[in-house]
């Protein structure tokens, strides 16, 4: 997730009473398990890869969790977490974050809406993005940041 270190404010841990932030980007991915419950597996250095590898990243990572074979390595150290019910056709995801991270994303399911730009109304996917912060570790301009981070590279893939 290439939008935390555009906002280190939020990619780190709260430890001993204050933000410890983190210089690379370990996300982690909340991953629903067959048989119930939740794993979230972590891709370390998340932030240092290409869109391809980072997704074939996520998703073996994702089979291994599900698979019951999660490799010790991917079961700590996440700096920020993001969830995705779009899968399961929810529009909008309030996560919990898991201490000590300071933030959570979540994205809800991509549907085809109609956008006015201006005075021209077009039909385009969109897709509702939250956040859950610690406000100890940061403030809510800092979280429109983040999500304002987002949405600029959402609409500019040819800069991932």
């Amino acid at each position: 997730m290439l939008a935390a270190r555009a906002v280190p404010e939020l990619n780190g841990h709260w430890l001993d009473g204050h933000f410890v932030p983190s210089h690379a980007v370990h996300l982690g991915v909340a991953v629903s398990l067959r048989e119930g419950g939740l794993a979230v597996p972590v891709v370390h250095d998340a932030g240092a890869l290409g869109p391809e590898e980072l997704m074939a990243r996520t998703r073996a990572s994702a089979e291994r969790a599900r698979a019951g074979r999660m490799r010790s390595s991917e079961a700590s150290g996440a700096t920020i977490t993001v969830t995705n019910l779009g899968e399961l056709g929810v529009d909008r995801v309030d996560g919990v974050i898991h201490p000590p991270q300071v933030a959570l994303v979540g994205f809800g399911t991509v549907r085809r809406r109609p956008w006015a730009d201006g005075d021209t109304v077009t039909v385009r996917p969109v897709v509702t993005v939250t956040l859950a912060a610690d406000h100890r570790a940061s403030d809510g301009a800092v979280g429109a940041r983040l999500l304002r981070e987002i949405d600029r590279r959402l609409h500019a893939p040819e800069e991932l």
